[in-house]
């Protein structure tokens, strides 16, 4: 794991979102972020096993938004080069709120750079608190396996045993 990494945050929707989480909690790493209202997300409510704390208003851009002003980076990860949605949100608010953000598509490179891109704008930008973002499991599917693979390849992954 890049020294200084010490929490990774979402907004708990499906795909990006949940991997992220997912992988931080097999992982050992410190996860959460902030979550609408209510804890929803497209497949229901979000699960109390993420760490996630509701913001005052059930709208997801206040989430995406929060997540954003809370950390030190924010990765945006996705299959598609062409962001949509929420995850175009993601990109133009980091931008607005002059932080650090990476935008990787799966189309645009092989695996192992893009791990040591991640690597790279960890350690340039002193990244403790990762914000991870990208399309949900409807919009992408395989995202989050993809998701998954690049923090796999870019921070190591915790030894079974």
């Amino acid at each position: 794991m890049p020294s200084g990494l010490l929490k990774i945050v979402s907004g708990g929707q499906t795909g990006a979102d949940r991997a992220a989480l997912d992988w931080a909690l097999a992982n050992g790493l410190a996860c959460g972020g902030w979550c609408p209202l209510g804890r929803l997300a497209e497949d229901g409510v979000i699960d109390a096993r993420y760490p996630l704390r509701e913001t005052p208003e059930p709208s997801p851009a206040q989430r995406t938004e929060w997540n954003i002003r809370d950390s030190d980076g924010t990765l945006i990860v996705s299959l598609d080069k062409r962001l949509i949605g929420g995850t175009r949100l993601t990109d133009d608010l980091a931008m607005r709120l002059a932080k650090p953000h990476l935008v990787l598509a799966k189309e645009d490179g092989e695996l192992p750079a893009q791990a040591t891109a991640l690597r790279q704008f960890i350690a340039a930008n002193n990244i403790a608190v990762l914000n991870v973002a990208g399309p949900r499991a409807s919009g992408e599917p395989g995202i989050a396996a993809h998701l998954t693979a690049l923090l796999n390849a870019a921070l190591g992954q915790k030894e079974a045993g």
